[in-house]
């Protein structure tokens, strides 16, 4: 990648651009340069430390700083206001914030005189409520200070709010963090750099206001005489001094804007990102790569090897944390309405794989039952208590998003304990428990480092045990290993496996990979646009998925249609036989698993109902075999499965003509 502002190899700068930069570089710097041979060195000493610069600048000091505090308590609110939250008026709200910036100093010095003076809209109310006299007096000069600089802080500040991804702090209300305690622990650490940016140009422009002080304030020696106004009026009978003066202001300018290096606006802390860890002390061992699974062997697999291993791997988890004798449960019931509308209800130890095609309302529905959006809302009870009306950060649901949502500026301890603190536990506790969970999910060892240090299995499990440790009643996981390689993926979907069976609650987890969905849940959701289409054990969805998505997900032939005598009437034309239809008229679902597809390069003879000419547009590897697709114009696409040996032998590659067939007995139909 290459690094901003690095000049590419051969490339001229065009002269017309050229010139008119170098003219203005030239413009702004020969006015310093003018100070700096102008300056009388020898008395330069003498000059700053006379007692009325000395004074002028205890004062400076003394109003930059003050009006750096009421920026930060007026303005940092305000930023965040302006953020993230929509409200009417908020063109005209920021437009007011700007104006300052490009308004002359005198003028707002006339405009503060006119609202705060002895004869204007609030002063008299100050002075006769409080005896405070704004004008001639020092208070005046922080007043004029705040309204010129406090600008910078908030579209500073505004900027860095606005780069912020929200799913951190929604993640931290999900974890039982009230809006303060998030706005404090995640939003301002994550902001740091444009909060600190933002506050040192508050401050040098605070240090260098001129205008309004004096129009407002006036030029008091010792009461509202700041260095800019004594320049102005040394400037009369000493000019030597006065540039002197001019000096330090600019160095001090120059010292900040260095500090800086260019950091105008700030971005969300976005610390340099290590290279993972590789496999070793840190990760488990490798997995060997075995050839792919089919998704119905891994059906089998389930209801046959792993449900025997899970009753005693799960009588092991339960005795070594969660599942005490007594434990409080709770079970699930939510009615959703809005883009995502249907009624869920399941008991506790159920896990519910959400699937379905992009824009089907999957994260709506995880996010109208954490209360964090308008597309959708939940009615939503857990165990003997209804939370409908509560705020994310009482509703006891934990949200895992995609890429973990870790908060970067903490460790892995205390992103674990976060939780625990949000939810008053002491902190020698939170983080005992929270190191239990990390051993428990195999990263203990691991506690002490941040996220950039962390390889993506290792955060997530790091993501997965802060979830947990926050005690919920309802777990939502968003496409949690979706970022994952295979190796690691196995890894993780292991260990999710294991805590899930021993949860007292219900989990959520939203997926496009069949393996996870029939892996790790007893139930998956089919949704689309916003509604359930199926809603039934993995092995039932598997066998007779009721969406063509799931089915392609699956890896099947899914088409549409209409049933008739012989099997279903395609929507776009053609007949497919079957041996079982649904009664003739009912819209269905037909499913051929690729494996059954059979390719001939004649048209075969004997038993197949289903014979179409067709033409291979595609070939892809899938494990040790072989994926075609083939289109036809009597026939929707369809793929067939089959040996690299048999390709060989059919001479296939792109563009060729070839033959398939169906028995009507490989195809299901399943009415919708």
């Amino acid at each position: 990648m290459k690094r901003s502002g690095v000049r590419t190899p051969g490339a001229r700068t065009p002269v017309a651009l050229a010139v008119p930069a170098l003219l203005a570089v030239a413009f702004l710097t020969l006015p310093l340069i003018g100070i700096l041979v102008r300056t009388e060195w020898g008395e330069l000493s003498d000059h700053l430390t006379s007692p009325g610069t000395i004074e002028a600048l205890r004062l400076s000091l003394v109003v930059s700083f003050w009006a750096l505090g009421l920026s930060l308590v007026l303005g940092v609110p305000l930023a965040w206001l302006l953020a993230r939250v929509s409200f009417p008026g908020k063109a005209l709200v920021r437009s007011l914030v700007l104006l300052p910036m490009v308004l002359p100093p005198t003028v707002g010095g006339v405009a503060l005189l006119l609202a705060f003076g002895r004869r204007g809209l609030l002063g008299p109310w100050f002075e006769d409520a409080f005896g405070i006299t704004f004008p001639f007096h020092t208070s005046g000069a922080v007043i004029a200070a705040t309204f010129v600089a406090m600008p910078f802080l908030v579209i500073s500040l505004e900027g860095a709010l606005g780069g912020l991804r929200p799913r951190y702090e929604e993640t931290a209300a999900s974890l039982g963090a009230s809006p303060v305690r998030v706005f404090f622990t995640v939003t301002l650490p994550m902001v740091a750099p444009g909060l600190i940016a933002g506050a040192a140009l508050t401050w040098a422009r605070a240090l260098g206001e001129f205008g309004a002080t004096i129009t407002f304030a006036g030029n008091l020696p010792g009461t509202t005489q700041t260095l800019p106004l004594q320049v102005y009026l040394l400037l009369q009978d000493e000019p030597e001094a006065a540039t002197s003066v001019s000096l330090l202001l600019l160095a001090i300018a120059m010292g900040v804007l260095i500090a800086l290096r260019g950091r105008w606006t700030g971005t969300p802390t976005d610390r340099r990102t290590r290279p993972a860890p590789a496999a070793g002390p840190d990760d488990p061992a490798p997995v060997p790569q075995a050839p792919p699974v089919s998704v119905s062997g891994l059906v089998s697999e389930r209801s046959e090897r792993f449900e025997k291993s899970e009753e005693s791997e799960e009588s092991e988890e339960s005795e070594r944390f969660e599942s005490k004798e007594g434990a409080e449960r709770w079970a699930l019931h939510a009615e959703v309405t809005g883009f995502t509308h249907l009624t869920l209800d399941a008991e506790p130890g159920t896990t519910i794989a959400v699937v379905g095609p992009n824009g089907a309302g999957k994260t709506t529905l995880l996010r109208a039952l954490l209360g964090l959006t308008p597309r959708a809302h939940a009615a939503l009870r857990l165990g003997d208590t209804d939370v409908t009306a509560l705020p994310p950060h009482r509703r006891h649901v934990a949200w895992v998003p995609q890429d973990g949502a870790l908060f970067p500026h903490m460790s892995a301890l205390a992103n674990t304990a976060y939780g625990l603190r949000a939810q008053g536990v002491r902190r020698a506790e939170a983080r005992r428990e929270a190191r239990s969970w990390l051993d428990r999910l195999g990263v203990g060892h691991l506690a002490h480092r941040r996220p950039t240090q962390l390889s993506g299995g290792q955060a997530q499990r790091v993501a997965l045990a802060r979830a947990l440790a926050a005690r919920p009643r309802l777990l939502v996981l968003d496409e949690p290993l979706a970022a994952l390689d295979q190796t690691t993926r196995a890894h993780v979907r292991h260990t999710l496996r294991t805590h899930l069976s021993g949860f007292a609650g219900v989990c959520l987890i939203v997926t496009h990979d069949p393996v996870e969905a029939v892996s790790l849940a007893t139930r998956v959701l089919v949704l689309d646009e916003g509604r359930a289409l199926q809603d039934a054990p993995p092995v039932e969805v598997t066998r007779h998925p009721r969406s063509p998505w799931v089915a392609r997900m699956l890896g099947r032939n899914a088409w549409p249609g209409i049933a008739s005598t012989e099997g279903l009437a395609f929507d776009g034309g053609g007949t497919l036989v079957a041996s079982d239809p649904p009664p003739p008229g009912t819209p269905a679902l037909a499913i051929v698993a690729p494996e059954a597809v059979s390719l001939h390069r004649d048209k075969p003879t004997g038993s197949p109902r289903n014979v179409w000419p067709g033409t291979v547009r595609e070939i892809t590897a899938s494990g040790s075999r072989l994926r075609v697709l083939i289109t036809s114009d009597q026939a929707p696409d369809l793929v067939a499965e089959i040996t690299p040996q048999a390709a060989t032998e059919l001479g296939l590659a792109d563009g060729v003509s070839v033959w398939t067939s169906v028995k009507a007995t490989e195809t299901t139909i399943v009415p919708l």
